[in-house]
């Protein structure tokens, strides 16, 4: 076995403190990133949106029409004027449905038609004591006063949740004045009441929590838009790093390893504006592979609750390609810093920005300002909009189109001028021969500083 006659790499302080200063970056980015968006929702939260839903009637008590659902809503907003957390919407039960069906709003507390009548007859003055139990009346008395919280996993279960623990508060603040008003209805009437009458009176309204926009059972407790979204972004980085080192296998530049066997292409001199041109043209190629075994797998194979198959098939293709050209724009401009680049971009300041789990209301101000332009947020909502809400343009789908189309404009545009920048001034990756008076052909120069590894 051959030995080596020169001292060991490990001996380089070069290569200790460049990995370190490296490593350390990467470790404390991911940390401050993913931990600090996460690390405190309640206390960042502010204006989540729900709404308060009166449908209430009324009704006649004591000489007088009362509405007792008004009173409650004003209660409310009320209340909130001391708390920015959530943003009370007041809309009627058909505009609470549309906006719940676009995920424009985490929840809602709904005050049924009937909430005037069920409470003013639970105050009505109770008959006299009959000497032999009697039956429990019938009617609205039977009924006891309800209101009813709307959840909303589609929009995110975190931010859902929120909206619901939130209104489930106000429902029993709420039934808890009521009852305040009923013992003093019942006081005045100067009837002893019984003990179990007394404690129904204290919280009279029934809290009842439904889905306010049901999601399939196999989408994830609504949180498959988000995997699916960031699968699509994991598979576009990727691709961009497959299509990179291929693309400079076949001119060359790098040399391919299959086990002991080591294989390496003629020198082909190609200009960086080029290089670029071919591994956006095999991104794409790429892109239509990835994109429709993607579908196939979550779809075909883990039966994951989706419609609009041929539409999703097109966005899962168009923002594979779009992350992978954005990608392989960093990789030309910066060489192998722009893959650390993109992983930061793409993964490390997009999840925690992109308000799948905690949504962007319980975000810290940095990274509700990030979700304005980085990528997953977008692909997330666009994506939600295709899995949840019928592929509606409001509900995050024309959003996400259009800022697929300019996040693509702006890499070909950064990708192309910075290459033809280093072409222009000679910054070729493998001087070509002859090129350089002096230089033999048979020792090419390295690549200048700043020039990259990569086109």
């Amino acid at each position: 076995m051959p030995q080596s006659t020169h001292p060991s790499v490990l001996l380089r302080p070069r290569l200790w403190i460049g990995t370190g200063l490296i490593a350390a970056v990467v470790a404390m980015l991911f940390a401050l990133l993913y931990v600090g968006g996460n690390v405190n929702p309640k206390g960042n939260l502010r204006d989540l949106p729900v709404a308060l839903v009166n449908t209430d009637a009324g009704a006649d008590a004591g000489g007088r029409h009362v509405n007792m659902g008004e009173q409650i809503v004003a209660g409310i907003q009320k209340a909130a004027k001391g708390d920015k957390s959530i943003d009370w919407q007041v809309l009627s039960r058909e505009e609470a449905d549309k906006r719940l069906g676009r995920g424009k709003l985490f929840g809602a507390l709904v005050i049924p038609q009937d909430f005037s009548a069920t409470v003013t007859a639970l105050g009505a003055p109770q008959p006299a004591a009959q000497p032999a139990p009697q039956p429990a009346p019938q009617g609205k008395a039977a009924t006891p006063p309800t209101l009813t919280v709307l959840t909303n996993q589609s929009a995110g279960s975190i931010g859902s949740s929120m909206a619901s623990q939130a209104a489930q508060k106000a429902a029993h603040a709420a039934s808890a004045q009521l009852g305040q008003e009923l013992l003093k209805q019942a006081a005045a009437q100067k009837a002893p009441l019984p003990t179990a009458a007394q404690l129904k009176f204290a919280d009279p309204v029934t809290v009842t929590v439904a889905d306010g926009h049901p999601v399939g059972s196999r989408s994830a407790m609504g949180l498959s838009a988000f995997y699916y979204a960031l699968v699509l972004v994991v598979c576009g980085m990727l691709g961009a790093n497959l299509v990179n080192s291929q693309v400079d296998t076949a001119l060359g530049y790098l040399h391919t390893d299959y086990g002991p066997v080591r294989k390496r292409e003629p020198v082909q001199h190609t200009s960086r504006v080029r290089t670029l041109a071919i591994g956006m043209a095999l991104m794409l190629g790429t892109a239509l592979v990835m994109g429709t075994l993607v579908e196939v797998a979550t779809v075909k194979i883990l039966d994951m609750d989706a419609s609009h198959l041929g539409l999703l098939w097109l966005y899962s293709v168009a923002t594979i390609a779009v992350v992978g050209i954005g990608s392989l724009a960093l990789f030309a401009a910066f060489g192998t810093p722009g893959m650390l680049l993109a992983t930061i971009v793409f993964v490390a300041m997009a999840v925690p920005s992109s308000g799948a789990t905690v949504p962007l209301q319980a975000l810290p101000g940095f990274f509700r300002a990030l979700s304005e332009f980085e990528p997953l947020r977008q692909i997330t909502e666009g994506m939600r909009a295709i899995l949840y809400y019928g592929a509606q343009a409001d509900a995050g789908l024309s959003r996400a189109w259009a800022s697929m189309g300019v996040a693509l404009v702006a890499a070909l545009v950064f990708g192309f001028a910075v290459t033809r920048l280093y072409d222009r001034r000679g910054l070729h990756r493998v001087p070509r021969p002859g090129t350089e008076a002096g230089t033999p052909a048979e020792t090419p120069e390295p690549p200048a500083a700043g020039a990259g590894a990569t086109a």
